[in-house]
This record gives C-alpha cells, sequence and structure tokens, in this order.
C-alpha cells in the first residue's frame, strides 16, 4: 500500500497523457504533450526550455542519525503515439553523514533510456541541510531529432520523490532552494516526504477520498470526467478498445462507477457545532482607510463631503456616466490616490434607494472636472 506521497505521485503520474475523447485519432491527441520531461542530452542542449536533468532540493532538519531515501517515478515511452510504460528507480537508504558524497547509480531502463539518480547533502546550519536529489537523461541520441522522436527517448511525467527517517523537511514555500524542472511540495502530515510534482501544487496536497481512481485529468473536477467518458459514443469507444492499454483500463473503470458513487463527487457537506470566536479588536488610533477624507481641492476649488455637485460626464465618459450628465448629486466620500489625483463617490439625489446605497457604501465614482459644485 502506498504511503501518502506515492499514492500523491500515483494520481499526477498519467496527468496529461491522453486528453477526450481519448481516441488515438483526435486532434487533441495527436502530439503527446506530457507534463515534466526530461530530454536526451542532444536535444535538450539545442533550446532554452528544454532539460536533460531534473533538481529537486530542499531544506531538512534532522539529527546525524537521520536516514533519507529516495527514488524517481517516471513514464517510459513504449510505442507510438502516448504509448508508455510506468518505471520506478530509487537509490539505497543511507545516513545523512554517508551523504556527505554523492550516492550515485546509472540504470537503463525499459531497454532504451540510460537513467542516473544521485543525491546529496550540503551542510547549511546545525542540524539543518540542503538535500539534492538529481535525475539526468544520459541516453545517446543523434542531433537534428524532431521532438516526437526526441520524447521517445524521454524520460516522462517525472516525479522524484524523497523520504526521511528522523527528521523534518521544511516548506519549499517557507525556504525556497533553487532547483531545476521540478516544483517540490511537502507530501506528508509529519513533513516526512517531499515530492517533486511536474505542475505546481500546494503542500499537503490530498485526494478526495470519494475518489473513484486516477484519471488522465486528475486536477479536474472527476464527476465532470467520468460523465464526458459516459457519453463516449460506441465507435469511439470501440477505437479505444483497439489502442493503449493504459487508455482503455481508465476507459473501462470509470464507465463502471456506479450512479451512486457518481453522485457521491458533486460535492460534500459536513456538519459540526457552530463555533463562535470574539472579532479581534482593531489597534488603537488606527485609520479606517475606507472613510476617506472631508475635504479636497482641485484647480482651486473646495470640494467638502456632504456638498451637492451636478454631474458633468467627459465625452469619452461610458454610456452609465452620460445618463447621468446634468443630475444633482450628494458627495459620499473622498478619496485621493497615490498619485494625489482625488475620486469622488456620490449618490445620486432623488434616486430610488439612495439611503441604502450609502449603508452599503456603493457609491459612483466621478473626477472632479466632471462635478460642478451645486451651491
Amino acid at each position: 500500500m502506498p504511503d501518502a506521497a506515492g499514492r500523491l505521485v500515483e494520481a499526477l503520474l498519467w496527468e496529461g497523457y491522453a486528453l477526450y475523447p481519448y481516441t488515438p485519432t483526435a486532434t487533441k491527441n495527436a502530439t503527446p504533450t506530457p507534463f515534466g520531461i526530461v530530454y536526451p542530452p542532444a536535444y535538450a542542449a539545442g533550446l532554452a526550455s528544454t532539460y536533460d536533468h531534473l533538481e529537486l532540493r530542499c531544506m531538512l532538519r534532522c539529527e546525524a542519525t537521520a536516514t533519507l531515501a529516495a527514488e524517481v517515478w517516471f513514464l517510459a515511452p513504449a510505442g507510438e503515439g502516448h504509448r508508455a510504460s510506468e518505471q520506478r528507480l530509487a537509490l539505497l537508504p543511507a545516513t545523512v553523514v554517508e551523504l556527505r558524497s554523492p550516492l550515485e547509480r546509472e540504470a537503463t531502463v525499459a531497454g532504451v533510456l540510460t537513467v542516473a539518480i544521485a543525491m546529496w547533502a550540503e551542510p547549511v546550519a546545525d542540524a539543518e541541510l540542503e538535500i539534492v536529489l538529481r535525475i539526468e537523461n544520459r541516453t545517446p541520441c543523434a542531433d537534428g531529432l524532431s521532438r516526437v522522436a526526441a520524447l521517445a527517448r524521454s524520460l516522462v511525467s517525472t516525479h522524484p520523490v524523497l523520504r526521511v527517517d528522523g527528521g523534518r523537511f521544511v516548506s519549499p514555500l517557507d525556504r525556497p532552494c533553487g532547483g531545476a524542472n521540478t516544483f517540490p511540495v511537502l507530501a506528508a502530515d509529519d513533513d516526512s516526504a517531499v515530492v517533486g510534482a511536474a505542475i505546481v501544487l500546494p503542500d499537503h496536497p490530498q485526494i478526495a477520498p470519494e475518489s473513484q481512481g486516477g484519471l488522465f485529468d486528475s486536477t479536474e473536477i472527476e464527476e465532470a470526467l467520468l460523465l464526458h467518458v459516459q457519453a463516449l459514443s460506441d465507435a469511439e469507444r470501440e477505437e479505444i478498445s483497439r489502442a493503449d492499454p493504459a487508455v482503455r483500463a481508465m476507459v473501462e473503470r470509470a464507465a463502471a462507477v456506479a450512479p451512486r458513487e457518481l453522485a457521491g463527487l458533486h460535492g460534500r457537506v459536513t456538519l459540526r457545532d457552530p463555533q463562535t470566536t470574539s472579532p479581534p479588536e482593531a489597534p488603537p488610533g488606527l485609520t479606517d482607510p475606507s472613510a476617506g477624507e472631508e475635504t479636497a481641492s482641485v484647480d482651486g476649488i473646495t470640494y467638502r463631503r456632504g456638498d451637492h455637485v451636478r454631474i458633468r460626464p467627459a465625452p469619452d465618459a461610458d454610456l452609465h456616466a452620460r445618463m447621468l450628465d446634468g443630475r444633482v448629486a450628494t458627495i459620499e466620500r473622498i478619496f485621493t490616490d497615490y498619485d494625489g489625483k482625488a475620486h469622488f463617490g456620490v449618490t445620486i439625489d432623488g434616486g430610488p434607494g439612495q439611503q441604502l446605497l450609502r449603508e452599503t457604501s456603493r457609491f459612483l465614482f466621478f473626477f472632479a472636472p466632471e462635478l460642478e459644485v451645486v451651491e
């Protein structure tokens, strides 16, 4: 049974693998568009936006006896189009003392890819280390490959995972490190695991217990996705049945969801006793910024809160403002912006609901040249 970090990676690994309607002849599925790609070096060197490596860096607080384990999950190309197979490559656990020197392993994966995984620790302060996990694609290939050909020699949806026994990782939001080609997130309640995600996620992401299993759009609304699968035509289902086994298995699993299970995805209501808290007290002497100013002088004319003004909108004003041309209004608020320009919030005299608009601070705003003071 995978732990929280493993379940997260399982949900993300096939993200974007195939897109609705999941048929291989669909235009959107003609060229794979995966996340988390580690290209072969010869191809990556030709573009500034491509990488032949992935580097996960994060801060760890621990004692010298702490033990670290590292692995990387990815998809390896296994045929035409989106065909791929799930792969994992791991390092033997090591203490942080042993990691003063890099621990490295190189392996041939799926008979095509040459992959290297390395991990080491860099001291930062007492009981605090920067842990580095680096994944390299060392697969040889010729120059001038197309992107489709390069993807056949790439690690796809690459997700490194770090676990510690005897320490706690620090949130990358609190202590950001360098890294490359990945987005690290805390992936365990006790901060003992970090996942390098191929997409941006918050710390401690969770999979809803109502979920019926992984899809290729796991960050979307699962109820809608399952309904889309059930709306596939017979011809589309037949085409899928002859295509990628991973796509076929996903569609079959989604089509088998019972109505009660589908309804459970529509939303969740949690009932609990009401909780009341005292409102926070404002610091003494704090000025309410919504109160505005009492007066403002513009081009020698003084405007006061409570003054009556006649609206004369500019020729390029919007239609709503031009419809108020000639109407008399009351200045309710005066605000001055950082550039020193005065903004006047008004309500229309005699307009329905004027008092309600005052109480709710729903004002119409004009500039000084658009207002004439009514004596």
